[in-house]
């Protein structure tokens, strides 16, 4: 794998998941409590292999700048010539914002020349899943193809609207591609299930390099690879597919796009299941990520009474540095240095680091975003309209969401509900 270049694309803006990405870029995002969502596509490339590895930021980096530098660099040797680093747009080329995917690869073509590598791969860095790239490579040089697309089958009404559709033929040769359909074409001889692009690319390097100043030169394009760039090459070279193998290794394929706030809900408050879809206790695949010095968590408080305080959590995750002090939890995650007060209640709800629930609150159903401190006896996503009433946002499927840096100074006594 000396001879593969990845590139991880880390800098959408991620404007449904807002408000969590108000200050932070999507790939930036915590999730499972100790994590972010870069870290499944970062550790993805350190368990195939890859150690040659750009980030390509755009929106809101700071964080994620900082988290790599702190997680990441020190896992790969320079003097090996391994690395993780992170590129800011250059505007070597354009001076514009990125594009699209094709053109964020585009403006920084001087910097993979640089690399010399052999074959370049193309990741996205906002998904949720657990995958060797080292046999999507290998399929690459064994099918000698121009360009390898990693697919996924999905239910054809899931793939509608949703997914870029790959259509194959017998020898899983890309003969077509469907750009968001509204009724995607189905798997040769199976009707019910779609091939859904995922977003990942081998390309062979002087291939890639030459499709991307020929598509910079076509004012018409949108400078995506999946829109422009794939259907410009499936007639004329040898583009193939790579199914999905999932490294996660339960009855189903798990792939997350988590670009919503019920979809990023849900995956989350998977995790504390009995037997989650994702499995983040596999040794054989660790997921890594930075981890603060913080102490082991801590649960006080074992009075017995109607009225007596007992600090624990039932069904949760609860990150290092946490203090359940008195209060009760659960269903819920709790991220790293959270403290919960005496007869709090938070059920269902995701909290970020930092964050400080007052005494008699509760919460159910909610987002808490980073550093947040919830005054005693607030009530949280129990009435949506006073939710939103407060300038909290509520989603679809009614979770409530408290953004960063969200001031509560404002609510004035008659608004708490102390029992």
């Amino acid at each position: 794998m000396h001879g593969v270049l990845s590139v991880v694309l880390a800098g959408g803006k991620g404007s449904r998941l807002e408000p969590l990405t108000r200050d932070r870029a999507k790939p930036a995002v915590p999730f499972g409590g100790a994590y972010r969502i870069i870290d499944f596509t970062l550790s993805n490339c350190l368990n195939s292999g890859m150690r040659k590895i750009l980030v390509l930021t755009q929106y809101k980096a700071m964080s994620l700048d900082r988290h790599i530098n702190l997680g990441w660099r020190k896992l790969l040797s320079r003097e090996l010539n391994e690395f993780i680093d992170i590129v800011p747009p250059q505007q070597r080329i354009d001076e514009h914002w990125y594009k699209g995917t094709a053109d964020a690869v585009y403006q920084n073509i001087y910097t993979l020349e640089k690399e010399r590598p052999e074959h370049v791969l193309i990741l996205a860095g906002d998904h949720i899943y657990k995958m060797d790239y080292h046999r999507l490579v290998a399929h690459h040089l064994d099918c000698g193809a121009d360009v390898t697309v990693a697919a996924l089958p999905v239910p054809v009404r899931d793939a509608a609207r949703q997914f870029g559709v790959l259509e194959i033929d017998v020898q899983e040769r890309i003969v077509g591609f469907q750009e968001k359909p509204e009724r995607p074409k189905p798997i040769p001889g199976d009707e019910s299930r779609a091939l859904a692009s995922m977003g990942i690319y081998v390309f062979r390097a002087r291939f890639l390099f030459d499709k991307l100043l020929d598509d910079a030169m076509r004012p018409e394009s949108r400078r995506d690879f999946g829109g422009d760039i794939l259907p410009s090459i499936i007639d004329t070279h040898r583009a193939v597919v790579f199914p999905f193998r999932d490294e996660n290794r339960k009855a189903d394929a798990y792939w997350r796009d988590v670009g919503t706030l019920d979809a990023y809900y849900e995956a989350n408050l998977d995790l504390i299941s009995v037997d989650p879809q994702l499995n983040m206790y596999d040794e054989r695949w660790p997921i890594r990520t930075y981890q603060p010095n913080y102490p082991p968590p801590k649960f006080v408080f074992a009075e017995t009474g109607s009225n007596a305080r007992c600090g624990h959590a039932l069904d949760s995750i609860v990150c290092q540095g946490s203090i359940i002090s008195g209060g009760r939890v659960e269903r819920s995650i709790l991220g790293a240095n959270t403290r919960i007060n005496s007869f709090a209640v938070v059920e269902d709800s995701i909290l970020f680091d930092s964050v400080d629930i007052g005494r008699h609150t509760r919460v159910r159903r909610a987002i808490i975003d980073k550093g947040v401190h919830i005054p005693p006896g607030l009530e949280i996503g129990y009435d949506h309209d006073l939710d939103r009433s407060r300038g909290f946002v509520v989603s679809d499927a009614g979770v409530t969401v408290i953004a960063k840096g969200e001031g509560m100074e404002h609510f004035v006594e008659g608004e708490l509900a102390v029992r």
